[in-house]
């Protein structure tokens, strides 16, 4: 980060509305917000409890928002959604899903428009989901279409939404995230838990491929879709090096001092267990980086055994 940064954007004042502030991604992302500079404060569901971030109300269901939260605000980053992998996919929650991500944009995108507010940017979350829940030989880029399924639809959608933006002349960044390396409230979380018995353990055939980010690298993108005015449209959020599902238990093994068991979680237990959703852990495919390298941006976390080590470790 240039050392100035912090000055420069304290005297412009420049500010940051977001959406999902209170997620895994929210949390990181606010810090680094303040830290660099901006002021910034969230849009949110719940009370505000006293702190350092002003909360707005908001209700994308019932269409309702607080239209101060957008006095002043030069940046909008929308976060919001239900957690994909908290609930079984029951055709009620498929639907919250979707809700959740798009009438919320479009939400947003009508106020903005009959409020006549002048934004620098919207910068949307996605997912690398949207490449569609497989495994093949692909390496997958930003032009590539949305896969059929549901997660390619969910994420087809999500940018869509944001596209309206785009459409009204805001520039608008799409970052397509793949798995956060984060330790307390992710995925990584998740697979760690079986170490609590000692072991970690592998699922399905382990040739699948993982898609990773570091959770610091992920908020140096969003603050580079901020401060580049040349960035626009999709960006995947996709570490350089590409590894299997195995390859990433056994680094995981290494760091953690615990071995990985030989027999796999077979593939039809996680289906019988948690029905289409076992799709997101039983398949992937690689996901190229190269856009976002190409745009001036650089790693701090290019190869996972580092970054585990930061996560796990520090």
């Amino acid at each position: 980060m240039p050392a100035n940064r912090n000055s420069i954007n304290s005297q412009k004042k420049l500010s940051v509305l977001i959406t999902g502030g209170t997620g895994l991604i929210g949390k990181y992302l606010t810090s680094a917000l303040l830290e660099a500079g901006y002021n910034v404060s969230h849009l949110s569901r719940g009370v505000a409890k006293p702190g350092y971030i002003r909360v707005y109300r908001w209700d994308p269901e019932k269409g309702l928002i607080d239209r101060a939260a957008l006095d002043g605000t030069d940046y909008i980053i929308h976060l919001a959604g239900a957690n994909i992998g908290e609930k079984r996919w029951t055709s009620e929650r498929k639907i919250e899903i979707i809700r959740s991500r798009v009438d919320s944009a479009k939400l947003l995108h009508k106020t903005i428009t009959e409020s006549g507010i002048s934004l620098k940017a919207f910068i949307s979350a996605s997912a690398t989901g949207i490449y569609g829940a497989e495994t093949s030989a692909k390496v997958f880029v930003e032009n590539d279409p949305p896969a059929q399924d549901f997660l390619g639809s969910v994420c087809g959608q999500w940018e869509a939404a944001a596209d309206l933006f785009q459409n009204s002349g805001i520039r608008t960044v799409k970052i397509r995230t793949a798995i956060v390396l984060e330790k307390n409230d992710s995925a990584l979380s998740k697979l760690m838990k079986p170490a609590n018995f000692g072991f970690l353990v592998k699922t399905g055939s382990g040739f699948q491929y993982m898609p990773w980010i570091h959770i610091s690298d992920l908020c140096n993108i969003y603050l580079k879709a901020i401060e580049n005015s040349g960035i626009n449209g999709s960006f995947n959020a996709v570490a350089p090096q590409q590894v299997t599902h195995d390859d990433f238990m056994k680094i995981l093994g290494k760091i953690m001092k615990r071995p990985v068991l030989r027999v796999p979680v077979p593939g039809f237990l996680l289906k019988l267990i948690l029905g289409e959703m076992s799709e997101v852990i039983l398949t992937g495919s690689r996901v190229s980086s190269d856009k976002i390298i190409n745009s001036g941006f650089r790693f701090r976390y290019s190869m996972l055994e580092e970054a585990l080590r930061d996560v796990l470790l520090q």
